[in-house]
């Protein structure tokens, strides 16, 4: 196994970058769609913001999520992107040739969830995989489908149950990227898994009040009675209609099985993101049901 020295890590979604400045040397950045018009952002006030911030210490940019303006950096070779039906996760396209290719770099970017922080870590590795089959449980947890290992559930769970917990994160990549078998480091992971029930929970008495209307599930998260999973609750809905939509005080998010055939970002006019999940404002909640039982 190829290894370098363990970057600085920075934590990033599609609608909320870090800045350029506050990323250290050469950065690369994994798993972080473009952002898309509609979505709350802007692909000029998000992702080129932070993309010419960086200027020449961006070292490589790898995603799987579909936009639009994907053709743009086509000619950029440190822009290496996909779209969702080619890769269904962001680690297997970080390759041994793709991290010789970047050279040295001092900071990795990348998103929040299981797909992102394995990314992080294959890369630390020099593009191995962090245990055999990683980039299948990848694959599996990204899009729903198939059956992650007991390991990458628990990981995943963790995440889940700790959103906003960036040491969470960090220590996910450590044991990760330390070949996932240090049983201290994965003690803490275990233990926040275990804290997702309550959220599992709630999610499963929120699920009690969708209505479905045109093969859409629609339920309104406002009446939470504390934090709940909202990924479980979406494929509860799923389980009832083609479409889940859930939305609370601030985001509205449609969901479709990943091979349900179902593009969101046609249905609803976006240029990028995940065809299969997507958040936008609230106030657009009305334009998205409406568009969605068409």
């Amino acid at each position: 196994m190829t290894t370098t020295k363990f970057p600085t890590l920075a934590f990033g979604t599609p609608r909320k970058l870090p800045r350029a400045s506050e990323l250290a040397g050469r950065v690369v950045v994994l798993d972080i769609a473009f952002a898309a018009e509609g979505s709350g952002a802007s692909f000029q006030k998000v992702t080129k913001k932070l993309i010419d911030g960086l200027g020449p210490r961006l070292a490589m940019w790898i995603d799987h999520h579909d936009h639009v303006l994907h053709e743009q950096f086509r000619s950029d070779p440190r822009f290496v992107l996909a779209t969702k039906a080619q890769h269904g996760a962001c680690p297997e396209m970080v390759t041994p040739e793709r991290v010789a290719q970047a050279g040295p770099i001092d900071t990795i970017c990348c998103h929040i969830d299981f797909d992102g922080l394995c990314s992080a870590a294959k890369w630390i590795r020099g593009g191995v995989e962090p245990y055999e089959g990683a980039d299948d449980d990848a694959r599996a947890i990204d899009t729903r489908i198939g059956t992650p290992s007991e390991r990458a559930l628990l990981i995943d769970r963790a995440l889940r149950a700790r959103p906003r917990d960036d040491a969470m994160k960090g220590l996910v990549v450590r044991f990760l990227a330390t070949g996932a078998t240090d049983r201290e480091l994965f003690g803490p992971i275990r233990a926040a898994a275990d804290e997702l029930r309550a959220l599992e929970d709630e999610a499963r008495r929120l699920a009690k009040g969708y209505e479905i209307e045109r093969d859409v599930a629609v339920v309104d998260a406002r009446g939470a009675q504390t934090y709940y999973d909202k990924t479980l609750l979406l494929l509860l809905g799923q389980e009832r209609a083609r479409i889940s939509v859930v939305h609370d005080d601030t985001t509205v998010t449609a969901a479709a099985r990943f091979d349900s055939g179902v593009d969101l970002l046609a249905l609803l006019g976006l240029e990028g993101g995940m065809p299969t999940r997507v958040s936008l404002p609230r106030d657009r909640l009305g334009d998205v049901l409406a568009k969605l039982r068409r």
